[in-house]
């Protein structure tokens, strides 16, 4: 049986019991699991700090816990049946643990969730940063917790960064999307665009340069819509960040192409701090699957946009997002798309298979692909993808490039330059989390070799 609850019905104790009980008791132990974007893990990073403020001990997923939570993706069928898997991995770890599964997977199917054998709460996209307070508030013994709202009734925007790699630091400028492509089930499980002002956005960013980290990835569904609720931009944005102390670097994790303005490439282009390196989602080549998808841009506008930046910045990594087998998507529709990404001066693909989500406009679209005919499409674009990755890398054998050194792996220091490109060098463990000249020596297709100096 379940029981739904809905946020407005009740006011919540704020940590009160937990205090006490953590006073009492021995240390509670959580374990946190994240899947999906880096948007997901700058929220599961934030959230997991508030426990650990409150006196619990972050284990890893794989070890036995208290609590386990599960911050969940939907974006493909396979992250729907891997969220299944790992809720029951939990519960096989300690049987007597309690549960919490959170993000866009519970937006979207609560009720699926809380069908799952061995889970306690299910909480929506306004409530998941509130977890510690249900957690307090409810008797887990009461059978599964549904608390959600309307994602209509979403508004809030919460600021989240990642912490805990050394490097690294994912920064949340934006949620929510306005967009309505027909493939996408992200306005359901997110809501609305949405996103502080850059004075609090500031503020975050400034927590984060207390850190260790020494580069910031700006993180969001749509982050070129940062601030349309107001007369501020992404690229009033950036401009404020360029000036941030105690941060070397700062990329921007993805853009849509018809939101990456002139001004935007040119200011980039002129930055010590912003990294030539652009990810811009495509989805197809097709004008005509373009139009399908309700992109909001042709073909056209994105060969230009990708020949304005490498005018202005030849060494930029371009990553590119591609869906395969959309409904209504022929061989001469992929012929175009594959023809159109051969031709591009691009780094790398990533590529997505279309998988059918319920709620989603694309399912009305008839011509359905068989799921062969998109696995086939999906290598074709992978062998394309490895193609251009090693063409890209292979312009810079022989050069010079700065590298921020992120882990040690088989006894060598990895790392990767200002323009994406992974490198492997032999060097002493406290380079790790410094920036050093590299000489790239040796193309790998999927990472360099390089030398110091």
């Amino acid at each position: 049986m379940y029981e739904f609850v809905y946020l407005h019905t009740f006011t919540l104790p704020r940590f009160d019991t937990w205090t006490f009980i953590l006073m009492s008791t021995p240390t509670k132990r959580v374990a946190f699991h994240t899947m999906g974007c880096k948007l997901n893990f700058s929220e599961t990073s934030t959230i997991s700090r508030d426990f650990i403020q409150h006196g619990f001990e972050k284990v890893n997923y794989r070890d036995k816990s208290d609590i386990y939570v599960l911050n969940t993706c939907s974006v493909t069928e396979y992250a729907d049946k891997e969220a299944r898997k790992l809720v029951r991995q939990a519960k096989r770890r300690n049987p007597d643990s309690s549960v919490a599964v959170i993000g866009c997977y519970a937006q979207l199917k609560p009720n699926d969730i809380a069908g799952i054998e061995g889970v306690d709460i299910v909480l929506g996209a306004d409530e998941k940063f509130n977890l510690l307070d249900h957690l307090n508030a409810i008797d887990l013994n009461g059978g599964t917790h549904v608390i959600q709202s309307d994602i209509n009734h979403v508004h809030a925007f919460t600021p989240s960064y990642s912490s805990g790699e050394r490097t690294r630091s994912f920064l949340k400028v934006q949620d929510g999307c306005d967009y309505t492509c027909s493939f996408c089930t992200i306005p359901l499980a997110r809501g609305e665009s949405r996103s502080d002002t850059i004075e609090n956005t500031l503020k975050v960013a400034h927590e984060v340069a207390t850190t260790v980290a020494r580069e910031i990835v700006l993180t969001g569904v749509n982050i070129g819509d940062y601030g349309k609720e107001s007369d501020e931009t992404f690229f009033n944005l950036i401009q404020q960040l360029d000036a941030l102390d105690g941060i070397d670097r700062i990329r921007i994790s993805s853009i849509e192409p018809n939101l990456l303005t002139d001004e935007i490439i040119e200011f980039c282009a002129a930055s010590t701090k912003f990294m030539p390196h652009f990810h811009v989602p495509l989805q197809s080549g097709s004008d005509k699957i373009l139009g399908s998808m309700r992109r909001r841009y042709k073909s056209a506008l994105y060969q230009e946009r990708v020949q304005k930046i490498k005018t202005i910045i030849p060494e930029c990594c371009i990553g590119v997002d591609v869906i395969v087998g959309f409904p209504g998507e022929t061989d001469d529709d992929f012929l175009k798309t594959y023809n159109f990404l051969n031709e591009l001066d691009i780094s790398y693909l990533h590529v997505f298979t279309y998988s059918e989500r319920p709620n989603t406009d694309a399912l009305e679209i008839s011509n359905v692909v068989p799921k062969e005919i998109r696995a086939e499409r999906s290598r074709i674009l992978h062998i394309l993808s490895d193609k251009k990755r090693r063409f890209f890398h292979e312009q810079f054998i022989g050069q010079t490039r700065p590298a921020l050194f992120e882990t040690v792996k088989n006894g060598k220091i990895v790392g990767h330059t200002d323009n994406y490109i992974q490198v492997h060098v032999a060097g002493e463990l406290d380079l790790v989390n410094t920036i050093q000249p590299v000489q790239l020596t040796e193309n790998n297709g999927i990472t360099s070799n390089g030398v110091l100096g």
